[in-house]
């Protein structure tokens, strides 16, 4: 069962999230969402991750606009990070692999989302979107790959002396009690 504390914890990181992508939103696919939830896939359990994740989604959603067809990709998009954390990369914390990871992520995040663009737009208009959609794509992978190479294994650090240290401090303040 998750503490109090570690779900306070998890409420910061989806609002850190949320806040981030509301900042650097008037740069297209330049954010550190991938960064972000790359590195509470290391601290958190797969299944915190996705109660962050799908916090996240939710409060984007009310804050962009609450489209099924915008919320339902997204969903799965950032569901897969810590799926593919646990599994294929089996929580690895070389920053190399989580970065070229971070680069590959990228595309297959824009590309969940075609099924659902093309429900609405029709599939005629396959490669225009995939082909127009490919340039973000890129920008987004060169932003997560240089992301998480400079500040995954720093922020690493400071998050988990950060959780060692709430825990610490509440089991001193439970033991006053």
């Amino acid at each position: 069962m998750t503490s109090l504390r570690r779900l306070i914890f998890i409420a910061m990181c989806a609002t850190v999230l949320v806040v981030q992508k509301q900042m650097l939103m008037i740069l297209p696919n330049i954010q550190f969402t991938v960064l972000l939830l790359v590195l509470f896939a290391s601290i958190f359990t797969f299944r915190e991750t996705l109660a962050i994740v799908f916090v996240y989604v939710m409060l984007d959603g009310m804050l962009v606009q609450f489209n099924p067809f915008y919320l339902l990709p997204m969903l799965i998009g950032w569901s897969l990070i810590p799926i593919f954390y646990h599994t294929v990369l089996r929580c690895t914390k070389h920053d190399v692999t989580l970065a070229v990871f971070g680069f590959v992520f990228s595309f297959i995040y824009g590309w969940v989302f075609i099924p659902f663009v093309m429900v609405q737009i029709g599939l005629d208009e396959f490669w225009p979107y995939l082909l127009a959609d490919l340039p973000f794509e890129f920008v987004m992978g060169v932003s997560s790959f240089l992301t998480i190479l400079w500040l995954y294994n720093p922020l690493y650090r400071v998050l988990r002396l950060g959780m060692r240290h709430i825990e610490t401090h509440w089991e001193t303040v439970r033991g006053k009690l």
